[in-house]
């Protein structure tokens, strides 16, 4: 038995990286979760199986977000697996990537960042409050990319700072209902689908060196911050943006 034991949780892009961590972590504490998915059937497939052989409980859902109709395909597919059941936890975390610098960024790949990361956890949220119990959770992925000025991610940053603002807004909004909203700010996270990324001769060593605790960090890193904000012992805390990067770019490490 876990502290979740007893409550449902929708994780959103829970096929890989972080998302599949929340979603095993939330499970492992005792919720059901819906692990939804874009495109990535196997991996959902996977996520919900090493679930289900930690001995919980999970179902996978899939709905394309960016796109006409999309949300209220996701909770057809929700309201479907949960059976009646209310909703205690939603984590916004599926996002599209950062579509390059400004000089080459296309209006398409524009639109299509802010349908995924904007318009898609909005109207997820606008959908999931009538299922969502009172006392519930809404937790957000955003990224350290708000506060670091990095010229490739422009669109991407913009992005998750409207998110960051939603969430404190919808505190001040939700907060009679003792619903918590809160950002969660990963910085570079190494997970099993991005470790390519990583491999560049001395990228991963020169990230650790403008890192506080001097590395990269892991999926579990992450998940272990929103179990702990969809658990009671967070029930004070709202309208919050959680930094979890291990202090990734704070200043001169001299």
């Amino acid at each position: 038995m876990g502290e979740l034991t007893g409550r449902t949780a929708l994780v959103t892009g829970a096929s890989r990286g972080i998302g599949q961590a929340i979603a095993t972590r939330l499970a492992a504490k005792g919720a059901v979760v819906v692990v939804h998915f874009g495109t990535d059937e196997a991996g959902a497939t996977a996520t919900v199986a090493e679930i289900e052989r930690g001995g919980g409980t999970a179902h996978a859902v899939r709905a394309e977000l960016g796109v006409d109709d999309d949300v209220e395909t996701l909770f057809a597919g929700v309201e479907a697996r949960l059976a009646g059941q209310p909703l205690d936890v939603l984590v916004n975390n599926a996002a599209a990537a950062p579509a390059g610098p400004l000089a080459a960024t296309t209006r398409a790949q524009f639109d299509h960042l802010f349908a995924v990361n904007v318009r898609a956890p909005y109207f997820t949220i606008q959908r999931a409050l009538p299922l969502l119990r009172d006392g519930g959770r809404i937790i957000t992925i955003s990224s350290v990319a708000t506060r670091m000025a990095n010229p490739g991610q422009t669109s991407f940053a913009m992005t998750k700072g409207a998110v960051e603002t939603m969430s404190t807004t919808l505190a001040n909004e939700l907060g009679a209902r003792g619903i918590t909203v809160n950002a969660v700010a990963p910085g570079a996270t190494r997970t099993a689908t991005n470790a390519a990324a990583f491999a560049a001769a001395g990228l991963a060593e020169a990230i650790a060196a403008m890192t506080a605790l001097d590395r990269l960090g892991g999926a579990d890193d992450v998940a272990d911050v929103v179990a702990f904000l969809a658990s009671d012992a967070a029930r004070w805390i709202t309208g919050q943006v959680i930094d979890a990067s291990g202090g990734l770019f704070l200043g001169p490490r001299v």
